[in-house]
């Protein structure tokens, strides 16, 4: 079953579902590039790497080489003070658990020229890691500066309400998700798409090089895809409240009106 919402499911974001839902959109756009590149060039799956602990819990969620250990208890028993005596004794060492870093993967997709593997474009599909404050979000803008100093376009798609959005200048209004498109040439003009809630997922194109026709996602029709394949409608429970932030007013009382058939109301 489709999504009940006509664009973006916010119930996606959700930590739950977020990580899986990352890494299937990824993919997919990948596979909606792929058949309109010339035979000149290739769409390459790339990952990076954050390590975190425990203690950011809300991350780790839906993340399962992590829940093994966000789950352990590392904590030490209380154990009874031996009373002292008069015999000395060696210690003998028992085996206890440290606690362990723990690699969090995100996927990103680099269109690259065939025989040079020059990057031409960058698509990035933002996480909560990117966009909290923190070493997750000062690594990536520091990748986004050097992009954007370089010959390479940025594809950046934000399909997440919380947290602050990525620099950028001249926005006319804060909208629920965007979608970055900064080639190259034409720096430090971009073209940013404003998506709300009520609407569906744009179009959008992928840079090459100059003159060349540019690929076209079909974001909405890839992201239905993706949620009727992993059954989204049958693991979600719309009867919960949308996950923060919270929604005016105005998009609440959309949202209820909208859900209400599938909370049985």
């Amino acid at each position: 079953m489709p999504s009940p919402f006509p664009g973006m499911d916010p119930y996606l974001e959700f930590p739950a579902f977020w990580s899986s839902f990352h890494t299937r959109l990824i993919v997919a756009i990948a596979e909606a590039i792929e058949p309109q590149l010339s035979p000149q060039y290739y769409v390459e799956v790339e990952s990076r790497t954050y390590q975190t602990d425990e203690s950011d819990e809300e991350l780790l969620i839906g993340i399962p080489d992590a829940i093994v250990f966000a789950k352990e208890d590392i904590s030490l028993p209380e154990m009874p003070v031996a009373e002292a005596t008069a015999v000395a004794t060696q210690p003998r060492p028992e085996t206890v658990t440290v606690p362990m870093p723990i690699e969090v993967k995100e996927r990103y997709l680099e269109v690259r020229e065939i025989g040079t593997d020059e990057v031409i474009a960058v698509i990035e599909l933002l996480s909560p890691k990117n966009k909290r404050s923190g070493e997750g979000r000062t690594a990536y803008e520091k990748k986004r500066r050097l992009i954007l100093g370089s010959e390479t376009h940025l594809v950046e798609l934000d399909l997440l309400r919380g947290a602050k959005p990525m620099t950028i200048f001249g926005m006319q209004s804060l909208s629920a998700y965007r979608i970055l498109i900064s080639r190259s040439q034409l720096r430090p003009k971009a073209d940013l798409y404003s998506i709300s809630l009520q609407h569906p997922l744009p179009n959008f194109p992928i840079p090459l090089k100059p003159n060349e026709p540019e690929p076209s996602i079909p974001l909405q029709i890839v992201f239905n895809h993706v949620y009727e394949r992993a059954r989204y409608s049958s693991r979600i429970d719309y009867r919960q409240p949308v996950p923060s932030p919270k929604l005016s007013a105005a998009d609440q009382q959309w949202v209820d009106a909208l859900l209400a058939p599938v909370r049985g109301e």
